[in-house]
């Protein structure tokens, strides 16, 4: 099953690459294995495009550098022509949850930024309404994150702190913590909900990317790819 997952990730990651990449853009990385995934199939379709990149996650950044792409800090100014990422879901009108990866704050930064937010998925990913499948991730404060987790608690959105393999707390590139929340029912609004958690203090950032990607595109166990666009009808 994972095998076949990651198969239609690479070829989700393969067809945006050769369908929307072309020399000369300046591109905004992804973080996660499907990101992974289209900067391997980046390089090798373009083994000699120096291309303006830069990262969301300094995963990202080693990857791309251990491949030969040249990745850079973002400047002042900076606007990107196209953003190729990884969801963890995918709502019918194009809402997502992102920040499985832990790079939320960096991802919704870039893809503010870029043109055109293309996100690459196999169908496991898509689901009626976000909340369905994967915890809400939360990108928090340290010194706060105590006082978060009782307040999130009380709402009703049963936050669990997120740990790395040691036991402690994972830290984001940021040097923030991470809550991931799952609510006790699907969410009705992810614009609503993304507003009152970034009303509390403390919260730096949310996985809810509400009105971002422009396009998914979805790799299926049976070799096809199949894309969706903002209004969520199939392209082609």
């Amino acid at each position: 099953m994972a095998e076949a997952s990651e198969r239609a990730k690479e070829l989700a990651a393969r067809h945006a690459v050769e369908r929307y990449v072309r020399p000369g853009l300046r591109l905004a990385l992804g973080t996660g294995t499907t990101a992974a995934h289209a900067v391997r199939a980046l390089r090798a379709r373009y083994p000699e495009e120096p291309f303006d990149c830069v990262a969301s996650s300094r995963a990202t950044e080693e990857l791309a550098r251990s491949l030969g792409l040249l990745v850079r800090e973002p400047r002042r100014g900076d606007r990107f022509d196209l953003m190729l990422d990884g969801a963890d879901e995918v709502a019918p009108n194009l809402d997502l949850t992102k920040g499985g990866g832990g790079a939320l704050l960096r991802e919704k930064l870039l893809a503010r930024l870029s043109r055109q937010l293309v996100i690459l998925v196999d169908a496991s990913k898509l689901v009626p309404a976000l909340g369905t499948r994967v915890p809400i991730p939360v990108e928090v404060v340290p010194f706060a994150r105590p006082i978060l987790e009782g307040e999130l608690h009380e709402a009703g959105l049963r936050p669990t702190l997120r740990l790395g393999r040691d036991g402690r707390p994972l830290l984001t590139d940021n040097g923030n913590e991470l809550l991931d929340l799952r609510p006790s029912s699907p969410v009705a609004s992810p614009e609503r909900l993304h507003g009152e958690l970034k009303a509390r203090t403390g919260v730096v950032e949310t996985g809810l990317f509400v009105g971002l990607a422009e396009r998914v595109v979805i790799g299926e166990p049976t070799g096809a790819v199949r894309e969706l666009l903002g209004t969520g009808r199939p392209v082609g």
